[in-house]
């Protein structure tokens, strides 16, 4: 492959009714950064019918250009059109690197995107660095259930695909002063490429599943809450911060709660600003899931758990007792 044919980063911006997610909007972040050491442009790619309020988001979040794809074929999410529109956008223009969330969607559409491409794509990326000098990108990601970070580079074609965790980048700060070229393209999508039709959407539904890439407070429990009724001692306190409930993945596998609530390496990458583990030994594969918080407290009976090393704030005492405590004066300074 002619490599100096290809240049510019690439951030797919998934979005839900023109609205764009945030995992498209935190890949921006290390997207300016890798375009600065390349010397190439971070350009936000979006795929739906009315992308303008996307298109504003994206441009505030630091894109230095947008290439924004509008068809009613794109209204709605399907692997075929979504496929499809990104194969024929990347045929040409070009991009040296391509970064999808890996959401429900980035990971139905991104691995068949690479097929088509017949280019690798590294899954679940953590970290990502580049060599200024040949291009090449190192994409890590947990490997062997999170006892080994690998790093994976694809040396031999175009585009360097990835699909990154969400809540891994925090977003850069929102500039509504920014300007970017926005190029708009029109790719319909033929006859008999897509197979599927959305018959119905349930909000209802979407409404009760746990955003925790999204929440600023976090409140998790784990093993240590003995059994699933305790998790209400988890409910309180993250009803008293105004936070989400969060869990390991000991308490999901017991029958707990459900997996929409786990953080981990087999579960959802956070990165709130506050986060309390109770009841959590700390086993590498949550931390995985949680280390980028901004502050972590943990409450824990055993003084020499795991989950200590990474706290920036600890409590050895027995939970149940602890937890109440904490939730009755957050309400008494509420007051």
């Amino acid at each position: 492959m002619d490599f100096s044919a290809y240049k510019d980063i690439w951030v797919f911006i998934e979005t839900d009714e023109g609205k764009a997610a945030s995992v498209g909007l935190e890949l921006l972040n290390p997207g300016v950064e890798l375009a600065h050491q390349l010397g190439q442009k971070v350009v936000a790619v979006i795929l739906g019918k009315d992308n303008a309020e996307a298109e504003k988001a994206a441009i505030a979040h630091g894109a230095d250009q947008v290439i924004s794809l509008e068809d009613p074929a794109y209204g709605y999410y399907t692997t075929e059109a979504y496929t499809y529109g990104m194969q024929k956008l990347v045929e040409k223009y070009r991009p040296s690197i391509l970064m999808i969330g890996a959401t429900i969607i980035g990971r139905d559409f991104g691995p068949r995107v690479s097929c088509r491409l017949k280019t690798g794509l590294t899954a679940d990326c953590t970290s990502l660095a580049v060599d200024a000098e040949t291009g090449i990108m190192g994409w890590t990601r947990p490997a062997f259930g999170g006892n080994l970070m690998a790093t994976i580079m694809c040396e031999n074609t175009r585009p360097q695909m990835g699909t990154v965790r969400p809540g891994v980048f925090k977003k850069l700060p929102a500039d509504a002063s920014r300007t970017a070229e926005i190029i708009k393209e029109s790719i319909p999508v033929p006859d008999g490429v897509v197979r599927t039709t959305l018959v119905d959407s349930i909000r209802e539904v979407a409404a009760e599943m746990v955003k925790l890439e999204d929440a600023e407070i976090i409140v998790s429990g784990g093993r240590g809450l003995g059994k699933a009724e305790n998790f209400s001692y988890i409910r309180d306190l993250a009803d008293a911060l105004g936070g989400a409930v969060g869990a390991s993945r000991a308490a999901v596998d017991a029958g707990w709660i459900p997996h929409v609530h786990q953080v981990g390496q087999t579960g959802k990458t956070v990165a709130p600003k506050l986060y309390i583990a109770c009841g959590i030994s700390g086993a590498i594969q949550h931390q995985a899931g949680m280390s980028g918080s901004d502050c972590i407290v943990a409450i824990n009976k055993d003084p020499d758990a795991p989950i200590f090393s990474i706290a920036d704030y600890g409590i050895v005492g027995d939970l149940f007792q602890v937890v109440p405590a904490m939730a009755a004066e957050i309400r008494k300074l509420k007051a």
